[in-house]
């Protein structure tokens, strides 16, 4: 992990938004009028074999534009926050070096907070503590685990989807471990991470009304479907990576193999990957909003945003 202040003196663009609202599609008309090369900001991209449920750009896209931090890690494998900003600056100064422009693209909230306000320290946990919870977990269930975060710390509870097992534990290690609340530390460190100093940025929130982003989320399940999500879990399944892994609990996996294993039937499968996908819209819109450096525009003004980026490269220019 970087410990100290970096100063990013080229021009960084950034472009965010809920889940379905259209970012690959603009960011390849930005990448194009302003020679950027794409870096992902999406936490299940990174992983191998796993295209259509993560809505990645196609082989053909990536390869009229450059995409950094796809398919870089095993679906059993952990990818982090601070993994993430390290790569992230890697292929900020590559991109750089060659006289490109960065375009960081996706929507993990989590991410965007730790490239532009810092990352946490880890919360040391004990290691009888850690065997505990996850022995209370086995025993008592996922629902019960939540209820508990929820009391002890609800501010997290509400970041984290209860389907999240790794936070989900996570946040009961540190309070039972530390006697304080996962977000209160979080909260406690965000003062004293020093950031990363972009000289040049331009932060792009996406966003529409909310009717027609649910119109276009139903959209994007009904694609997934017809483009192979079930095919693609199930060679995931041959391949042996089990269902809970992290990655195979995120929003469409996880649902493919509720059906898959016969524990619901198709239609029931296709409502609630609609119902959680908006509810995921939200939690993303949620973490947007609190950053500061963002910047909003319609999703259909894609005449703004690209003037916008105009001038700032042009006063990075200067």
């Amino acid at each position: 992990m970087r410990q100290k202040q970096q100063i990013i003196s080229t021009p960084v663009i950034v472009l965010v938004g809920p889940t379905a609202i259209g970012k690959t599609a603009l960011s390849l008309r930005i990448a194009e009028q302003f020679h950027c090369e794409i870096i992902s900001m999406d936490s299940m991209q990174v992983y191998r074999y796993m295209d259509v449920g993560t809505a990645k750009a196609s082989l053909e896209e990536r390869t009229q534009v450059p995409h950094y931090l796809i398919d870089i890690c095993d679906p059993d494998e952990q990818y982090n926050a601070a993994r993430f900003v390290n790569d992230a600056l890697d292929a900020i100064n590559d991109i750089a070096a060659r006289g490109k422009v960065p375009l960081i693209t996706g929507g993990t909230g989590l991410y965007l907070s730790s490239l532009l306000n810092g990352l946490f320290t880890d919360v040391p946990v004990q290691e009888s503590v850690r065997l505990e919870v996850r022995k209370r977990y086995e025993e008592k269930g996922r629902e019960a685990a939540y209820a508990e975060l929820l009391q002890i710390d609800a501010v997290a509870a509400e970041r984290i989807h209860i389907n999240d097992t790794q936070r989900l534990l996570r946040g009961l290690e540190i309070f039972h471990s530390t006697g304080i609340p996962w977000s209160l530390h979080l909260e406690s460190q965000q003062q004293q991470q020093p950031p990363i100093s972009f000289q040049h940025l331009l932060v792009i929130g996406l966003t529409c009304e909310r009717s027609r982003l649910y119109e276009r989320i139903e959209k994007r399940a009904g694609i997934m479907m017809k483009t192979g999500l079930m095919e693609e879990v199930k060679k995931l399944q041959k391949m042996g990576f089990n269902d809970q892994l992290t990655s195979m609990q995120a929003i469409g996996y996880r649902h493919a193999v509720q059906y898959l294993n016969g524990s619901q039937p198709l239609e029931e499968t296709i409502k609630e990957l609609v119902r959680d996908t908006r509810r995921y819209a939200k939690r993303q819109m949620t973490w947007f909003q609190k950053q500061r450096q963002l910047q909003w525009y319609e999703q259909d003004n894609d005449a703004a945003v690209l003037a916008d980026i105009q001038r700032m490269i042009q006063k990075a220019q200067r």
